[in-house]
């Protein structure tokens, strides 16, 4: 009888773990311990890898782990974050792991010496690292974009699938949800009494509009950026309507629809289209320090200048909502301000609007002007969470929300607050169902737009 009792004992064990996929290959648990996040950078090429790394944190162990292909990317990721661990004000203490070979992911796959793998470089293979990585049981952090093929959509979509199985964590990094405007646009946008509803738009009249300008030529923690040459390629860096757009999609899902799961049935492309930037070879000399486009390159000139296609427009309906997006890459900026931000928002009491890095409120005409006033002084002053905001009337119906000092914070600091959010979706072992559903859809309506562009 005892036998008969430890045999059953010992099947429903074997059938437990069988039905689990076995407990062994579930990712490991994270307590917000000292040290217990390792994180893995594969393939360093953006200098987006290095600013996740730009400060220090008690959840992060200094070691951290890097394997790529060797070459200039990965000594310049190296270089920046060494210059990190020797500045003089608030100096890290990274200790990089570095192994260089070909054989770069099959070694990092192999090992697994951490358990976040980093990816912020060439485009052409980040969703091969995704789906690779999230198989291999480790969790993800993923610079946009995830996917810049139409091919390759339905492997992100896998990916999140495994992610899921193996409870491991594939997050992307949305700095602008940290930029302090884009959080007032969010809050004001929910205040019934100040912006009323989000109107539906038109194609001719969206009801958001944003439009992100940006420039090859720039300057990052005090140094000119040095630009890979491939980051001028659409096949590896990406188009500009599947790249920088996927800040501007993810503002009008998180901005616009807040705590809302966005389906891709939900997602209706009106129109899009594709057009080329033209860097000269003394431009791209001064971004890349290369004196000649490389071979990969000479596909896209067009006599001594490279067309490159990092612009891009769409429109489309989100939940009956029409928005118009745009994003421009220039060769560099001609007045110096760098890049370019404006947004759109109407109601239907009032437009919300960020231009020339103002926020303004602009009241519909139908409304009480005063009373606007009195409910506008309110909302702004007292009822929004952040302390010390003010508004100055510019005209008739027209305020700019004065907005302190603190709450403008450099964008490469806007990397440390998603950390900090990352960190705490791994000590909560999920990232919430919406946010990993919104995530595809958002990929999906960058894609869309994509395939609707080319057509043209």
């Amino acid at each position: 009888m005892k036998g008969i009792i430890f045999s059953g004992l010992i099947l429903s064990l074997i059938i437990s773990l069988t039905s689990c996929g076995g407990s062994s290959k579930s990712a490991p648990s994270f307590t917000g311990a000292k040290g217990e996040v390792k994180i893995i950078t594969l393939d360093p090429g953006h200098f987006h890898a290095t600013l996740v790394q730009k400060n220090m944190y008690d959840q992060i162990s200094p070691e951290a782990y890097v394997y790529a292909p060797d070459g200039p990317d990965v000594k310049e990721h190296l270089k920046i974050v060494e210059s990190f661990n020797h500045r003089s004000a608030n100096p890290t203490a990274w200790v990089e792991k570095v192994y260089t070979g070909n054989d770069y992911l099959e070694k990092m796959l192999a090992q697994k010496p951490g358990n976040v793998v980093v990816l912020a470089g060439n485009n052409k293979l980040k969703t091969d690292y995704i789906k690779k990585s999230v198989e291999a049981g480790l969790n993800v952090l993923s610079d946009k974009p995830m996917v810049i093929s139409p091919e390759k959509f339905s492997e992100l979509e896998e990916a999140f699938k495994i992610a899921q199985e193996k409870r491991v964590l594939l997050y992307d990094i949305m700095t602008a949800r940290f930029e302090i405007k884009n959080i007032l646009l969010r809050e004001i946008s929910q205040l019934p009494e100040i912006f009323g509803n989000l109107q539906n738009g038109t194609p001719e009249e969206p009801a958001v509009e944003s439009t992100s300008i940006h420039h090859y030529y720039k300057n990052v923690a005090g140094n000119t950026l040095v630009r890979p040459a491939w980051f001028y390629d659409v096949d590896q860096q990406g188009e500009g309507i599947v790249d920088i757009t996927t800040h501007l999609v993810d503002f009008v899902q998180w901005g616009c629809f807040p705590n809302q799961a966005i389906n891709k049935s939900d997602i209706e492309m009106i129109s899009a289209r594709r057009w080329p930037t033209e860097i000269n070879k003394e431009d791209f000399k001064s971004v890349t320090l290369l004196d000649d486009y490389p071979e990969y390159l000479k596909k896209d000139l067009k006599g001594d200048k490279l067309n490159v296609f990092a612009n891009g427009e769409m429109t489309y309906k989100i939940k009956g909502v029409t928005c118009k997006l745009i994003v421009e890459w220039r060769s560099k900026s001609l007045d110096g301000k760098g890049d370019i931000q404006s947004t759109v928002l109407r109601g239907t009491n009032c437009t919300l609007e960020v231009k020339d890095d103002n926020l303004l409120i602009v009241a519909n005409e139908k409304n009480d002007l005063g009373l606007f006033a009195g409910n506008l002084e309110k909302a702004i002053v007292q009822d929004l969470p952040q302390q010390g905001l003010s508004i100055e009337k510019i005209n008739k119906n027209t305020w700019k929300v004065i907005i302190p000092d603190k709450y403008n914070v450099p964008h490469e600091t806007n990397f440390s607050q998603v950390m900090d959010q990352y960190m705490e979706y791994l000590k909560a072992g999920k990232i919430p169902d919406l946010e990993v559903q919104n995530m595809i859809t958002k990929y999906y309506t960058t894609i869309s737009a994509l395939k609707l562009a080319k057509v043209k």
